[in-house]
Parts: structure tokens; C-alpha cells; sequence
């Protein structure tokens, strides 16, 4: 089974690590936490020589207030223990020589370093000894190493073995590596707690670099600034990856094998990417407003708050752990912030043309015993309609008009919301504690509260908005909605459909799949047929904001996809190679945004099918919706 959703990798991993971790020894050391930046052993003649060993470390990724986590990693001979391992950085056609030293208390299975790469090279090193290894990194790209001990898979690897992992980047031969770009290593360590609810100790945490939120490395940009960023995923977990505010460039993507450079028109724009377990992504991008901006996984699980797993989702009053008792977002995991300064002045946005008042809200028994959420829209019936319809009231736009949201705030906790794939000022961004610049940063919604966002969309598309507070919960069980934004005095395409993937409710535990919510369809595991004009293209506007899945959608006649156009992703129009006519089946993670067209003949039946990949549809059924043309 492909390891593509938190809840099924997460269960695989940590039910390979429920044994104690064996190679805990008492002269553990402790882990330094490795940003990438510097690469380890001597190159000389075309040659380098690494001498690195495994040993058994303390790592403390949220630093000495955080916990205390015990786990395998690798470093440099006679050096301080590293997570991610030393970084092996060298031009196309070196051969690295490495001699590595397996200090641990098992065998050890190193993978990755050989002329094949990869999961396909594998060297045995048993407990105590040496092994000497040479290959030639002849291709420029992001690859990796990584090692298993006691877990039957390096991709499945337990607690104790998880960390072993680094980067080797290889530039291309006689060019100066660019010293803007950064590299980062996706990290996890988890286990089991049988004694909790949701199953999972609550000090399994994501790493970018070794380090989780609020530890995770901060930037310091300039308006203008080039960011060129590579991250390699030796987690068994897929990510989602998500920068606010900014589109960026994806330049290429391997998999630890080959490295596939980008040519121009292969290049794609985005505001999120799907990277898979032991994948590799580049990215560049180039703020052009100031202010903080979050670079994060939209998996919720992994940026979600110590104790969110286990918090109470049935009793309407804010949680005992403490979440939301600030003006922060108490993210943790898979977050990077950037401050971006002004070059010059900062120009004020002028006065909004159009209010909206939006309102958040929660209620009991909604999803069960579960607490359900919802927004409406001020001064509609849906105000006081109490049957909590989801998704959201879809938001109509005009490019370049700019909106005043007044969020008023009637759930039970602190809200905050995110206009995701919106370019917009910082302060209206919605991460509470972080958007905004200077002294004015943008505040939590107590409840009870109101608070006033403003801004200008500057391009036509589809985008969505989402909470940002609590997102375990509040995503699963409510707070998503649309937004369309349309070019000025345009009208709507008769034509055009939404749909939405969302969730039936929260996560309660990860010990057994029966638990996991199922896929809604526009808020429904029944949707209505939906009927296009037959013969005639339909825009279909599909966003997927699961709080943990991906789903494998398809259009299908029968058994088999018919055709579709990608016409835009993130809101962003498609170039014409990726708008080319292909089989209507791909894979959409949360956050994702696609425009499609496809045209159904005049009479015809096609099936919309929601499915989480590769999962046995007895556990989890798929959710259809039928799609016909009048």
C-alpha cells in the first residue's frame, strides 16, 4: 500500500514501533539540530571522503522546554550527533567514498548510497562494525540516505530508527552552487499510547531541518528576494506542502532514483505540493509584498497543537490543554516563518468598496456526540438556519475590488481564518500571532468577537478560506468554504460546478480505520446529481480540504476515466502543456485546487468518484456523485 494519507502511514509506522527502543544506551548524546548549510567530508581530486557514524541520541526538536525524545541518528566520526545526518554535497561526477560505523545495539540496513540509489541500494551493517562504501554521484539533484535497524522497511520505519536519514545534493559540474538556495530534510518520530483516546503519544512530532514549530528556522527576505528552497521527504508520511500568499515555481521533483529537472513549459505555478514518502520537490518563489508569511504541511495533524489529538470535541467551552488561550496559533511540526522587509515605503491599501460579514459558529451533537462548526453569512436566512450546512456560503469576488470580511466570532473558541491562495497584505492573511509586520500582528477571535480583514484580489480564479485555528478539529467538522473570483463585471458561467471534498467530522483515534471520517462531496456522502449542459464544456472547480486525506478523484464512464482539461491549478491558469487533454484520474491533496473542463454528451451518466488511495473499500467506501448532461 502506497503510504499517501497520515491516518493508514500512521498506523503502519507506529504499529511497527511499539517495541521499546532497543538501542537506547546510557551514554546517549545530543542530537544538533543541521540546517543544510555546511557538507561534511574532504573533497579532493574529484574525490570525497566521509567518515559517518550511527549512534544513539537525545533530540529535542522544540528545544529544552519540549520533549525529550530518545531515537538513532547519524554524524560525522568523533562529531556531535545530527538530525537530518551530515549533508554529502558534491559536483556531478564525484566518487564519495564513505566509511560508515554502526555504534547502535542492532544491524543496521543503510539505503541510498550506491550507483543505483534509492531504495534499490541496501548495505548490511552489523552492530559494532564498519562498512566501506563508494559510489559516484554522476546526475545533479536532491537524493538521500537513510537507514533502518529493527523496522522491516525503510519506509515504514519505527521510532527508534526514523531519524536516520540525510541529504546529498549533487550540483551540476563546474557551476557555482547558488547560495540562496536552501535544502531541508521532512523528519518524524512517533509512537504509540494505548492509554489515550486518539492512540498516539503526544510527543510524536514533524521536523523540517531537526527542528518543529516555534524551534523550526526562521527568514529574513526582502521585498524583491529570490527564494530558491529543495526539500527531500524521509518521513513515511506524505505533505502537502503550502506557502501563504506567494505562488511558486516548481522546478523539479525525484524520487532518491533520478531527479527530474523542469524544463520551462513543464514548469507549473502553485500554492501547494503534494510530496510523497521519499520524494523530492524544488521550489523557487519571490515575495513581492512585506510582512510574516508560513511556508507549512495542510495536513492538520501536522502542524497541529500538543495535546489537539486527544482535546475534547463534544462539550462546547474552550479546551482544558490550553490551545486557545492566547492570541498565537500554537502550531507545532511542519511550519517555517518568513519576514519579508519593505524595499522603500509600504503603500497603504485604499478604503474597501464592498463589506461581507461573515460568521463563525459551533454546535453540539453535529457529527455524533462531536461538535460541528459552520459560517454564514451575515444578514442571510443561513444566519439563523441551526443545521450547520457545510461547506461555507461560497464567496463571489471581482478582481481588483477590494472586500472588507468582518468575522464575527459565535463559536465556544478562538477563530482565526485563512484566505487560502489569495495574494493579499500580510496582517489579513489569518495566522494569528504570526501575519501582519511590525507591531500590528493579527490577533486570535476570542469568542464573543468581532475583528475586520481587508483585501484585493488581484487575479480571477478559484481559491478557498479555512480556519486557521484548531484546524484538527475545526476543518473536519465545518470551517471551509469557497471563493470565486471572477474578472470585473463578468457573470457566472452557467456551466461551471463546485466541488468541494471535506470531511464527515473529526479524527477520534488512529487505532483503528473504522474511526476515520469519510469523504463528503459539497457536505454530503450522498451528493445530488448534478447536471451540466450536455455536449457543452463544464467548468468543474474541485478543492480538496480533508484535514489528513488525499483523495483519488476520477470522472468515470462505467469503469473507465474519460477525458478532462486541467485549465488552471491554485487559481493560477495552466500552461498549454499542462492543460493538454489526458485520462480523467489524478490524486488531489488538501489545499489543492483544480479548474477542469470536460464535456458529457447530451444524455449521458458519468460518475465523480472520492476515493482515498489505495485503502480497501470495505473500510473506506468511496464517495460518488453522479454527474449528468441535460
Amino acid at each position: 500500500m502506497r503510504l499517501h494519507t497520515l491516518p493508514l502511514g500512521l498506523a503502519l509506522v507506529l504499529t511497527s514501533g511499539v517495541a521499546a527502543a532497543p538501542h537506547v544506551s546510557n551514554n546517549a548524546d545530543v542530537v544538533v539540530p543541521n540546517d543544510n548549510r555546511l557538507h561534511a567530508g574532504r573533497l579532493v581530486n574529484g574525490v570525497l571522503t566521509v567518515r559517518l557514524q550511527a549512534r544513539t541520541a537525545i533530540w529535542r526538536p522544540e528545544g529544552s522546554k519540549g520533549p525529550i525524545i530518545t531515537t538513532a541518528a547519524f554524524a560525522v566520526e568523533g562529531e556531535r550527533l545530527q538530525i537530518p545526518g551530515p549533508l554529502l554535497r558534491v559536483p556531478a561526477g564525484t566518487e564519495i567514498r564513505a566509511t560508515v560505523h554502526n555504534s547502535l545495539l542492532q544491524p543496521m540496513w543503510l539505503y541510498g548510497m550506491g550507483n543505483k540509489r534509492g531504495m534499490a541500494d541496501s548495505v548490511a551493517i552489523p552492530a559494532g562494525e564498519d562498512r566501506e562504501i563508494s559510489f559516484r554521484a554522476s546526475e545533479p539533484g536532491a537524493y538521500y540516505y537513510a537507514a533502518r535497524t529493527v523496522s522491516k522497511s525503510v519506509v515504514n520505519r519505527g521510532p527508534h530508527d526514523s531519524q536516520l536519514g540525510g541529504l546529498i545534493i549533487v550540483d551540476s559540474a563546474g557551476v557555482r552552487p547558488d547560495a540562496r538556495e536552501r535544502f531541508f530534510a521532512i523528519t518524524m518520530w512517533g509512537s504509540q499510547d494505548p492509554t489515550v483516546e486518539s492512540g498516539i503519544n503526544a510527543n510524536s512530532l514533524f521536523a523540517f531541518n531537526g527542528q518543529s514549530w516555534p524551534r523550526s528556522e526562521r527568514f529574513e527576505l526582502t521585498q524583491g528576494d529570490s527564494a530558491h528552497w529543495r526539500f527531500v521527504n524521509i518521513s513515511s508520511f506524505d505533505h502537502p506542502l503550502h506557502l501563504h500568499g506567494f505562488y511558486f515555481r516548481v522546478n523539479a521533483k525525484g524520487d532518491g532514483v533520478r531527479d527530474t529537472l523542469y524544463t520551462a513549459a513543464e514548469q507549473r505555478m502553485a500554492v501547494t505540493e503534494y510530496v510523497a514518502p521519499f520524494q523530492t520537490v524544488a521550489l523557487s518563489w519571490s515575495p513581492d509584498r512585506s510582512g510574516n508569511w508560513i511556508f507549512h504541511c495542510h495536513f492538520a495533524g501536522h502542524i497541529a497543537a500538543s495535546g489537539a489529538f486527544d482535546a475534547d470535541r463534544t462539550i462546547l467551552k474552550p479546551h482544558a490543554s490550553g490551545l486557545h488561550g492566547t492570541n498565537e496559533h500554537r502550531m507545532r511540526g511542519l511550519v517555517l516563518q518568513m519576514s519579508v522587509k519593505p524595499r522603500g515605503s509600504v503603500t497603504m491599501a485604499g478604503n474597501a468598496a464592498r463589506p461581507i460579514r461573515l460568521i463563525v459558529r459551533s454546535k453540539t451533537k453535529v457529527y455524533g456526540a462531536n461538535i460541528g462548526y459552520s459560517y454564514a453569512l451575515g444578514g442571510t436566512p443561513d444566519e439563523q438556519d441551526t443545521t450547520m450546512k457545510v461547506p461555507g456560503p461560497v464567496l463571489e469576488l471581482a478582481r481588483g475590488e477590494r472586500v472588507a470580511i468582518n468575522i464575527v466570532n459565535r463559536t465556544h473558541e478562538n477563530a482565526a481564518i485563512h484566505w487560502h491562495g489569495i495574494e493579499l497584505e500580510s496582517y489579513s492573511d489569518g495566522v494569528a500571532g504570526v501575519s501582519g509586520e511590525g507591531r500590528r500582528i493579527l490577533p486570535m477571535i476570542p469568542p464573543g468577537d468581532s475583528l475586520t480583514v481587508a483585501f484585493t484580489p488581484p487575479r480571477a480564479g478559484t481559491f478557498m478560506y479555512h480556519s486557521h485555528s484548531n484546524e484538527f478539529q475545526q476543518l473536519a467538522s465545518g470551517l471551509y468554504g469557497a471563493i470565486i473570483v471572477r474578472e470585473p463585471g463578468a457573470t457566472k458561467d452557467p456551466n461551471e460546478r463546485l466541488i468541494m471534498i471535506s470531511d464527515d467530522g473529526p479524527i477520534l483515534s488512529f487505532k483503528n480505520p473504522k474511526d476515520f471520517p469519510r469523504a463528503l462531496v459539497n457536505g454530503r456522502l450522498l451528493p445530488d446529481t448534478m447536471d451540466v449542459a450536455g455536449g457543452v464544456t463544464a467548468r468543474l472547480r474541485l478543492i480538496n480540504i480533508r484535514a489528513e486525506f488525499p483523495s483519488d478523484v476520477s470522472l468515470l464512464d462505467g469503469d473507465k476515466p474519460v477525458q478532462w482539461r486541467i485549465v488552471a491549478k491554485d487559481g493560477m491558469t495552466a500552461t498549454p502543456l499542462q492543460s493538454s487533454a489526458r485520462a480523467a484520474a489524478m490524486l488531489i491533496a488538501p489545499g489543492e485546487i483544480y479548474d477542469l473542463e470536460v464535456v458529457v454528451p447530451p444524455g449521458a451518466v458519468r460518475t465523480f468518484r472520492v476515493a482515498l488511495p489505495d485503502a480497501p473499500p470495505h473500510l473506506f467506501p468511496p464517495t460518488l456523485l453522479t454527474v449528468r448532461g441535460r
